[in-house]
């Protein structure tokens, strides 16, 4: 095992754990401050929605990005396979969770409006982004009748796009999260109870994951490197 594989364990066991401490934060901080999780009652179906955009935008995106870094030796085919399939379950997540944050608003007392924060405007944003790469991604690199000089070209604009993506989604969770809280506690925010120091972490924990993410995927050591065959996408 060479130095740089070794070193790119080590980093890959690091953010995973962060990732899934990160999952169990938002979850413990929903069951033990927010009530919990229900599928009936329109105030507590909106603990879906962070629970769900966490796993989906920053741990299983994040994982999807990486996915060529931390299977180097798989075919291409099957790596590319594998990575679409990630973001197919991304997507399926990314659906429930609007549908929750949707319905909540809807059938909540009192109703909240949709779509009014900074928050959820770059989440449309990150969306919508995704949806791009996704159905780019799909016609480009997974579709037979393209060309191999235009997959080459627009690898390096997929990678780009793709780590833009996951650091608006960062962002947006910030922001979920610091309005979640504030709308919660109110004037008690600034009082610093248990429940804004556990989102004062969740926030900072955040930040080191996406800064550790945007290393490992930029990082030209732990770049994957083409075989024997001519290789043209991701690597």
């Amino acid at each position: 095992m060479s130095s740089k594989t070794s070193l790119f364990k080590k980093f890959y066991i690091l953010y995973q754990i962060i990732g899934l401490v990160l999952i169990y934060f938002v979850y413990y901080w929903i069951v033990q401050y927010r009530g919990g999780f229900s599928f009936t009652e329109p105030k507590i179906i909106f603990n879906w929605h962070p629970l769900l955009m966490t796993i989906a935008f920053l741990y299983l995106f994040a994982n999807a990005i990486l996915h060529y870094r931390t299977f180097p030796n798989n075919t291409k085919q099957k790596l590319k396979n594998q990575h679409a399939l990630i973001h197919g379950c991304i997507l399926i997540l990314i659906v429930l969770a609007g549908f929750a944050a949707f319905v909540s608003h809807q059938y909540g007392k009192p109703q909240i409006p949709h779509l009014y924060s900074l928050h959820s405007w770059l989440g449309v944003i990150t969306i919508i982004m995704f949806l791009s790469q996704l159905i780019s991604g799909l016609w480009c690199f997974l579709y037979p009748g393209v060309a191999a000089q235009h997959r080459e070209t627009l690898a390096s604009y997929h990678v780009f796009f793709g780590i833009g993506i996951f650091i608006l989604a960062v962002a947006t969770a910030l922001l979920g999260f610091c309005e979640k809280i504030i709308f919660a506690l109110s004037d008690k925010y600034k009082l610093l109870p248990a429940e804004a120091v556990l989102g004062n972490i969740l926030g900072i924990v955040c930040v080191f994951y996406c800064i550790l993410v945007v290393y490992m995927i930029t990082k030209p050591e732990f770049k994957r490197q083409p075989k024997l065959e001519y290789e043209t996408l991701l690597k």
